[in-house]
């Protein structure tokens, strides 16, 4: 009897640069993760026998919007502070924001902005926090940012930023205040780089 002999192909992982990225291929990247991450967490959620819609209830209170923005303005705050003071390379994230928001049009910053606050608070304080606490869902969120991961500083300022966003979270009872402080953080971010580049060219 003959053997079969089946081939496996080798797959190898390449880290890519941001210079060997494309808008094109980022944003396909960006859009692919964000649909995971929030699949994920609706699953998540499920499984915890918990209604997502029931995430975004306000109730009576209407604070989230303070605590939101509150948030989001310290936070702004010490990084521009930070970057004032730290090195540019200490913050280098690879050149992918600027890959990201350099060229993009301002209703698309915003689209991407509130796309990611939406995704990525779903899975990370909607449900990741619910069954781990904001402790080591923090961890995890740091993680996740692998860009960040060569530079203590921004790893740390992410897991900060992500504690903040569960401490408001517990206190303000809806997930619509990480949703509006993440969303605020990153379109203003979006937009500096944005207009920064615009003002350099």
């Amino acid at each position: 009897m003959k053997k079969i002999k089946l081939k496996i192909p080798k797959i190898k992982i390449k880290q890519v640069t941001a210079d060997q990225l494309t808008e094109r291929l980022l944003l396909l990247n960006l859009y692919i993760t964000q649909g995971l991450t929030l699949f994920i967490g609706i699953v998540w959620l499920l499984l915890q026998k918990r209604n997502p819609f029931e995430l975004f209830s306000i109730g009576e209170n209407e604070s989230f919007v303070a605590w939101g923005l509150g948030l989001a303005a310290i936070m702004l705050a010490v990084d521009f502070l930070v970057s004032r003071i730290m090195p540019e390379d200490s913050m280098d994230d690879g050149g992918i924001n600027q890959l990201l928001f350099g060229n993009r049009p301002i209703w698309h910053i915003i689209c991407i902005a509130a796309i990611v606050a939406v995704c990525e608070e779903m899975l990370f304080r909607g449900a990741m926090q619910y069954a781990i606490g904001p402790y080591w869902t923090s961890i995890i969120f740091a993680v996740i940012h692998i860009r960040y991961l060569k530079h203590w500083i921004p790893t740390g300022w992410v897991f900060l930023s992500s504690y903040g966003l569960g401490y408001i979270y517990i206190h303000s009872g809806t997930i619509l205040a990480p949703i509006l402080c993440h969303f605020v953080i990153d379109c203003i971010s979006g937009f500096v780089i944005r207009f920064r580049r615009e003002e350099a060219s």
